[in-house]
């Protein structure tokens, strides 16, 4: 008889060729844990190369999934169950398998070219000593697949491309998990092939009923339903929050929203998002390339719209002469960098945080401008609608750094009702108190006003030559160019006093060590704090999503520790910027592999610190 063991959390990871379907099966998976009501937290990660070979290690794709009953911020350090579609997947990912963990492997992936392709000519890993260490439940899915279909019209040779979804109905019977929702998917997906509607839906019945009859899953699990925070909730990915963050703050300043772009990976999808939502005014602009595209959104911004434009870090290269156009003319515009591995092409489907100098002086002369960070895919919304509000209530262009962890990972959103998001007060005018309009004219805060060309009265010059102190007219004089260039680095500096004040998002206010940290190591920090803490250690931990200008109170928290700590996917970029600012000497945690911390490694480093101090 089957037992149905109960569990806190559970980290499931699909691995396959890039054909085998896994980042579909793992969103589906996701998807219906989340309709469940677990917390869930993604990581897919593709191969570099759009085509990469069949059958080998370069070629696999995976996704994981971790799910659970309680608040979650990663993705998990191991996998409880791994499973693979042939040998180069298993190959690939089995370090990251648990002791005592199951595999699960499609026996059909194993035999001789396979394992000739994954490198295995030698030995079949399947049979080495190492899975001893595992739960191994070696399956033909493949063949189960086309036998299921037989009946079908699906051909024979087509027929085990529908394995993936044998492998849903499989762990959807191993967690309890329905059916239903992917039911719907297939027959949405499916509506004009009746005949692809039947097939998948058999083979992932099939797999479902294969758990059910068989002897080796002993086992059934039970993942309950996460106590979070009431609400209306929807999981999605960073690259999406990104986009309806954007509309959402369109529309509380009561602007047209223009996305001027050209694709990149790992940021296209808010291209795909964004135009989605004509009906709500939004304009998207595919250019012929990252200069084209960014010029186009200047355009639009000194014509009374909301420019945004988007890239990654080699796409930002190309557009920082016409960032520093924005910052002279100081209109608005928003400048999304979604980071991957670099430099040059790099590795265009991996993750790194190693544009933060670039973001904060990739621009010739003095050009400073406010850099807004997201820590987690939920959380890109609030980091670029703040990052919109800034833009436009300061009349400066505004760095958003997100990153490919996570503009791809899932998690759910609460998401918030419109008329509770903050209001945006834009800077147009239509008429001047002045005898004649002065652009450079400016308030309190030194942000000057917005006049729409084509408005009676408000004519003034453009370009990208220095501008004349309240004229704006082209000026040479040495004084002015300094006082102009002053001026502007103080309005960034000054914003300080309106931001939020820098809070501990976990842990001790003051003790031995603050782990600091940026962007997309939020999740794996909080984890590893959170044990610390438990474990009685004097730990506190600090996120930064404002970097330029820095949260006015950090340098207070910062004196509260005997030690930083600064996890980072990069060479030790805002460890030299800390420095240099607080003269506050802090512990580098570097890690430029193309993949995320894992809590363990952050935890292990500071206990390693901690007991040294």
């Amino acid at each position: 008889m089957q037992e149905t063991i109960a569990v806190d959390e559970v980290v499931v990871l699909f691995a396959g060729d890039s054909g085998d379907g896994m980042q579909l099966t793992g969103n589906q998976f996701t998807n219906t844990s989340a309709v469940f009501g677990n917390d869930v937290s993604t990581f897919p990660n593709f191969p570099a190369e759009i085509r990469a070979p069949q059958g080998t290690v370069g070629g696999v794709s995976g996704f994981q999934v971790k799910f659970g009953s309680h608040r979650l911020y990663t993705p998990g350090d191991e996998a409880d169950v791994l499973v693979v579609m042939n040998a180069a997947a298993l190959v690939a990912n089995i370090h990251k398998l648990k002791k005592g963990g199951v595999l699960i492997a499609n026996l059909d992936g194993f035999d001789a070219k396979n394992l000739k392709l994954a490198g295995c000519q030698e030995e079949n890993p399947l049979e080495t000593d190492q899975m001893h260490d595992f739960n191994v439940q070696a399956v033909n899915i493949t063949k189960l697949t086309v036998e299921a279909l037989v009946d079908t019209a699906v051909p024979r040779k087509e027929a085990g491309r529908s394995k993936n979804m044998f492998v849903l109905g499989l762990l959807y019977w191993m967690y309890n998990r329905s059916m239903e929702p992917t039911e719907r998917f297939i027959k949405n997906k499916f509506k004009k092939k009746p005949e692809l509607v039947e097939a998948n839906l058999k083979v992932l019945r099939t797999g479902y009923h294969f758990g059910e009859t068989s002897e080796a899953f002993a086992s059934r699990y039970s993942v309950k339903p996460a106590q979070l925070e009431p609400g209306v909730y929807r999981n999605i990915m960073g690259n999406q929050a990104t986009a309806i963050g954007l509309v959402a703050a369109a529309k509380k300043a009561g602007l047209e929203l223009f996305f001027g772009t050209y694709p990149i990976t790992p940021a296209s999808d808010i291209l795909h998002e964004l135009s989605r939502h004509r009906n709500f005014g939004v304009k998207t602009f595919q250019a012929e390339d990252e200069i084209a595209a960014v010029a186009a959104s200047i355009g639009a911004s000194f014509g009374g719209s909301l420019g945004v434009t988007s890239s990654s870090g080699p796409g930002i290269a190309l557009k920082t002469e016409a960032m520093g156009l924005a910052t002279i003319l100081e209109i608005p515009l928003v400048v999304i960098n979604v980071q991957r591995g670099g430099p040059s092409t790099g590795l265009p489907t991996k993750t790194e945080q190693a544009d933060l100098f670039q973001a904060l002086y990739g621009r010739n002369g003095e050009a400073q401008i406010p850099v807004i960070c997201a820590h987690s895919p939920h959380d890109a919304f609030e980091a670029i609608f703040e990052a919109t509000r800034i833009a436009v209530e300061y009349m400066t262009p505004v760095m958003f750094l997100s990153d490919g962890y996570i503009a791809n990972g899932a998690e759910p959103w609460k998401f918030p009702k419109a008329e509770d998001l903050p209001e945006i007060t834009h800077r147009k005018i239509t008429e001047t108190d002045d005898e004649k309009y002065l652009p450079y004219k400016r308030d309190e805060k030194l942000v000057r006003t917005w006049a729409v060309p084509g408005t009676a009265g408000l004519e003034h010059r453009i370009g990208g030559l220095e501008k004349d102190d309240l004229t704006g007219n082209v000026s040479y004089d040495p004084d002015n160019h300094e006082h102009m260039v002053k001026i502007r680095a103080e309005k960034i500096s000054r914003m300080a006093e309106d931001l939020p004040t820098q809070e501990i998002h976990q842990g001790n206010e003051k003790g031995k060590v603050l782990v600091l940290g940026w962007g997309s190591t939020y999740g794996a920090i909080q984890t590893a704090v959170a044990e610390l803490v438990d474990e009685g250690f004097e730990v506190g931990h600090a996120h930064l999503r404002y970097v330029s200008p820095l949260p006015k109170n950090l340098g207070e928290i910062l004196a509260n520790y005997d030690e930083v700590v600064i996890p980072e996917m990069n060479d030790g970029q805002l460890v030299n910027l800390i420095q240099a600012k607080y003269l506050k000497k802090c512990r580098p945690l570097k890690k430029i592999k193309g993949i995320p911390f894992t809590a363990k490694e952050i935890k292990e480093f500071v206990i390693s610190i901690y007991q040294a101090s």
